[in-house]
């Protein structure tokens, strides 16, 4: 009978309790997630359309919940993960020209990736609530 072969002792790859956590790898992993958020965010775009087209009882109720403070609540979420998401984009686009890979360029972006959703999402709700009388 053949012996087998002694094992190879093969190196780990890194795990948790080694991995230090880093601001962009959250960020990427926002990113990832606000992308699912986004497809289940256009099904309320889609379900407003829809009550838009069926008529004026629909659309009305359709209203009714997003005016509550759930609904406030999700499209806020919603609003959110759209400019981050974006927000993302474009840092990866600038990662696609090949710059911004330095650890101080990469942790600036990160920062700025959720610096700006922020401000761009409140602004803009700012912008629509108050402004354009949105939020009534």
């Amino acid at each position: 009978m053949a012996e087998r072969p002694a094992r190879v002792e093969r190196p780990l790859s890194p795990h948790l309790q080694i991995y230090r956590l880093t601001f962009t790898f959250l960020m990427s992993g926002f990113h990832r997630v606000t992308g699912i958020v986004l497809y289940l965010g256009f099904l309320l775009v889609a379900w407003w359309l829809l009550s838009a087209a069926s008529g004026p009882n629909a659309y009305a109720w359709v209203q009714w919940f997003m005016s509550t403070w759930i609904g406030r609540l999700v499209l806020l979420g919603f609003s959110w993960g759209l400019i981050h998401h974006s927000l993302g984009g474009v840092r990866h686009l600038i990662w696609d020209t090949g710059r911004g890979f330095a650890p101080n360029e990469r942790e600036w972006l990160a920062r700025m990736t959720l610096i700006g959703s922020i401000s761009l999402t409140l602004l803009a709700w700012i912008i629509g609530g108050f402004v354009m009388g949105g939020l009534r």
